[in-house]
Formats: C-alpha cells, sequence, structure tokens
C-alpha cells in the first residue's frame, strides 16, 4: 500500500495522492490555458477518488480566481457525499435540493452543489438566477441528464468527471459537448500500488438468447426477469456463492425487483441471512438495512440498481453480478462497489452470471478510453456478440458431479464432431442427439446399483443436457428458445426410458 495517506495527521483536511495531484495539474492547465466556455472531461476508475481531486479542484479555484463554482450530481446520495467531501477540503457549501425554492443567501457561498433536476426546475422557474459561476463541475458525467442545463452556463469552463467516458445514450456522444478528455491513472496501476483491491473473476456460462434489448440500449427489466427467476439460474447463483463468496460479506446485483425477491427466498430457504433492497424501500428501511450490511461480516445483500452509484462498503468481499447488461458504465460501477481497498483486504472477488466478462474484458484489463471518446459507435460495434459468447461456451462438469461417475473414463461428447461425421454418413441430423443420449444413458447405469439411482444422477445433467443442446441447435442453425426448451424436454424424456429399458 501506498505509504502517503489520504488524511493527514491532523485529521482536518483531506490529502491528495501523487497521482491525484498529477491529475490536477493536468485539469488546471487547461482551466488556465483554455477559454472560459470550454468544456473537458476526465477519466478516472471508481475508487479512483474522483470527488476528492474535484473537491480540491473547487477549492483551488475559488481561491485563485475569485469566482464561484456549482457542483451538479444525479442523485441526493452523491450530493450529500460530495457536500461532506467539500468540507472536509474546508470548502464551505450550500446544497440546492428541493426543498431550496428561491436562494436568497447566495451571497453568503461561492460553491453550491445541485441535483440536476431541481436545479433545472428552478432554473426554468426563475426562481434561481446563478451568479458569478466561473467553473461547473458535473459528477457521472455519461449521464445524459446535465446536457439539458448546458444552456444556463454557456461562458462557463464545465468539467466532466467519469469512470467510463461513454454517454448513457449512443445517439449522444460526449464529444458532441466535451472538446477534450483527461485519462486518469488505469485500474492496473492503481491495484498495483494498493489503492483499490485485485479481482478474482469467476465466470458462469449463461444462454442469454432470450434476452430483448430496450431502447435505451440495455437488456430489458421483463426478459432478464424470465430468465434470473428460473429455478436453474437460482441454482447457479447459490452454487457459485457457495463456491466462491460463502463466508464473505457479498453484495449480488439483479435486473429486477422480482429477481432480487427470488434470490433473497432462495437464500433464505437455505438458511443464509440475506436482505433485499430496491428503491421502493423507504429512507429508514434502506438506513437500517445498509446499517446491518456494514456490520455483520458474512451478510448478503440483494440489490437493484441502487447501489451503483452513491454507495460505499469498504468491507464487501464478493460481488455478484446476477445480471447481463450492455452498459460498460455499469458493468464497471457494479464491480467497482467492492474494489475499495483496506489494511486487511487485498483482494476481491466477482462471480460473472451474464456473459459481462467476455463481453468487456475483465474488470482490470486496460483499455483505450481516448478511442472510445471519440469513436463511441466503433467501440459498441466491436464488443463480442451474445450469439458468440456462447458459441465459445465449454462445458466442464464440476469435480463434485464428475465424481459421481467415476467408474466412467469418459463423460464427454462431441457434438459437433458427431454432426459433421452424420453429414459425411449422409444420416440425418436427430441422429447426434440419439447418440448423446445414449452415451448419458450409459454412464448413468455404469455407475448405479439400482434404477432410482441412475434416475437420479441423470436428473444431475441438466447443465450438461442443455449444453449439449444448445451446441447442436447452433450446428444446425435453429438457436430459438422454445426449440431449444423443446429439444431439452424430449431428451430427458428418452434418456429416462434408456436407462429404465436397461433395467
Amino acid at each position: 500500500m501506498s505509504t502517503e495517506t489520504q488524511q493527514n495527521t491532523s485529521g482536518s483536511k483531506k490529502e491528495l495522492y501523487k497521482y491525484q495531484r498529477e491529475d490536477l495539474t493536468k485539469i488546471f492547465d487547461r482551466i488556465e490555458n483554455c477559454s472560459n466556455d470550454y468544456n473537458l472531461v476526465y477519466q478516472l476508475p471508481t475508487g479512483g477518488g474522483k470527488t476528492v481531486i474535484f473537491s480540491e479542484i473547487a477549492g483551488r479555484y475559488i481561491r485563485d480566481y475569485k469566482k464561484k463554482v456549482l457542483i451538479l450530481t444525479h442523485r441526493i446520495e452523491l450530493s450529500r457525499q460530495t457536500s461532506n467531501m467539500l468540507e472536509a477540503m474546508n470548502v464551505p457549501n450550500k446544497v440546492i435540493n428541493s426543498s431550496v425554492k428561491h436562494l436568497d443567501d447566495q451571497e453568503d457561498y461561492s460553491c453550491f452543489v445541485a441535483m440536476v433536476e431541481t436545479l433545472n426546475n428552478r432554473l426554468h422557474e426563475k426562481a434561481i438566477h446563478m451568479r458569478d459561476i466561473g467553473l461547473v463541475i458535473i459528477d457521472e458525467a455519461h449521464y445524459n441528464s446535465f446536457r439539458k442545463l448546458f444552456k444556463f452556463f454557456e461562458q462557463c469552463f464545465i468539467l466532466g468527471v467519469t469512470a467510463t467516458p461513454l454517454s448513457s445514450n449512443i445517439k449522444l456522444p460526449m464529444k458532441e459537448i466535451y472538446q477534450e478528455l483527461i485519462v486518469g491513472h488505469p485500474i492496473s496501476f492503481l491495484v498495483k500500488n494498493g489503492f483499490l483491491s485485485k479481482a478474482t473473476t469467476y465466470t458462469y456460462e449463461v444462454g442469454l438468447s432470450s434476452l430483448k434489448v430496450g431502447i435505451n440500449g440495455d437488456y430489458t427489466v421483463k426478459s432478464s426477469e424470465e430468465l434470473y427467476t428460473t429455478v436453474n439460474m437460482q441454482n447457479k447463483l447459490l452454487y457459485s456463492y457457495e463456491q466462491h463468496g460463502k463466508g464473505k460479506k457479498t453484495l449480488i446485483f439483479n435486473n429486477g425487483i422480482m429477481t432480487s425477491k427470488h434470490v433473497y427466498h432462495t437464500f433464505l430457504d437455505k438458511g443464509y441471512d440475506i436482505r433485499h433492497l430496491d428503491n421502493h424501500h423507504t429512507k429508514r428501511q434502506r438506513a437500517e438495512i445498509l446499517e446491518w450490511f456494514r456490520k455483520k461480516p458474512d451478510a448478503i445483500l440483494s440489490s437493484v440498481s441502487i447501489l451503483t452509484t452513491g454507495f460505499d462498503e469498504p468491507s464487501i468481499r464478493t460481488i455478484i453480478l446476477n445480471r447481463a447488461t450492455k452498459s460498460p458504465a455499469l458493468y464497471y460501477q457494479m464491480i467497482g462497489r467492492g474494489s475499495r481497498a483496506l489494511p486487511d483486504k487485498k483482494t476481491f472477488d466477482v462471480i460473472d452470471l451474464g456473459n459481462n466478462a467476455a463481453r468487456f474484458g475483465l474488470w482490470a484489463e486496460e483499455l483505450d478510453w481516448h478511442l472510445i471518446f471519440r469513436s463511441p459507435e466503433q467501440y459498441l460495434e466491436s464488443l463480442i456478440s451474445d450469439d458468440e459468447i456462447e458459441r465459445q461456451f465449454k462445458y466442464r462438469m464440476p469435480d463434485e458431479l464428475r465424481a459421481k461417475f467415476a467408474k466412467s473414463e469418459s463423460v464427454d461428447f462431441d457434438v459437433y464432431k458427431a454432426y459433421k461425421s452424420a453429414q459425411a454418413n449422409g444420416d440425418k441430423s436427430s441422429v447426434v442427439i440419439d447418440k448423446s443420449i445414449e452415451q448419458h444413458a450409459k454412464i448413468c447405469v455404469e455407475n448405479s446399483e439400482e434404477l432410482i439411482d441412475a434416475l437420479g444422477l441423470s436428473r444431475e445433467l441438466r447443465f450438461a443436457i442443455s449444453d449439449r443442446v444448445r451446441q447442436y441447435s447452433y450446428c444446425i442453425s435453429n438457436s430459438t428458445r422454445n426449440y431449444r426448451y423443446w429439444v431439452e424436454e424430449e431428451y430427458m424424456k428418452k434418456l429416462r426410458n434408456i436407462i429404465k429399458d436397461a433395467y
């Protein structure tokens, strides 16, 4: 861990690390040498200290330029956190929230923190007229809700800060409103120097063909709920937790309230202490749940959306992505919740149940943010598709299950090889499924003394069967969800019948 500390010995003011001071110098170089209406965006990974940096920028700008600073956030939690950080940096400030109808004490402050929607309403109502603002800082600048305010501050230097300089709406790229991007130190640097914990990622292949993409470019909640509430997916989640997260503080991200509630009951039925949290909880309920989560070392919290930003709990040891996303920003935000370093926490685990690592790469892999900023369409088009990801799946029987088939020399079956052989011999493609069923029946029978045991083993082959049917569907170019479900059902019926005939 770096010998530098984020707080000086007096505890009165936050001190910047060397890498933060380097970025601060770059930003002030632009402030000093570019026009007053210049728009700059600054990128730094989640956990790198963006709030500390722009709070220091605010204080220094007020002192050196004798003008006021406005900081915009998109969530009330971020407004409070920003205000607290400014106070820690000795920058007095006023929060403009829904209770502020007018700004009669404007002359008493040089720094303001405002919710974007609240300030937009007040400005349009002409209830507030902000004077002498020279610098506008935008937190989580990749969100597009801030654009509506730019017209009110056309003569101000605008600094956007974000971990992912890729617009939340591909039709409104950030390069259209920001003239330049400054890229901070990457995740790999922050991990190597002890500022962030090192992530170990465990991936579990998930068929996403049933998911639909909505108008916002991400998977719809409805289609995600249909997939992630299935028994198979709940079992896969529970299995992955017990393999890699058991006994450790765990935060689970879901795409839908119904899914999160299913997760809650699945874990509760197994005797685990778990809570569910979504945006329907009251402030008091939320505070109680998060306090429980903070205090309990092995707590499990199943959540929906609201903890991706504005939430900091360094003691988290495991992050579970129980969802798929097409948003790079969301991907990095979710994992970032577990990346905070502590003296006794050098690593954390990521369990990926949405093929997200295959889509975006591992969390700590370096990205060319300058290229992404200049050509966002090119970057998004280059991401591997779900179909391509699934084609690369390779099922491996878990060791615990393989032990139940110890009498069998091999439990594998090459679907693609069998399909090519069928084509060469002029056989129907269905012969591939028939041979696969025979092989599965064989290993069930040779590892069982009685019929009931063999049928029990056949039920444990559901993931292997699903994988073989998936491969077969690619071979015959028919990979619709209904078709694959139908083949799986027929597969299980024939498998059970063959096993019964064997006895």
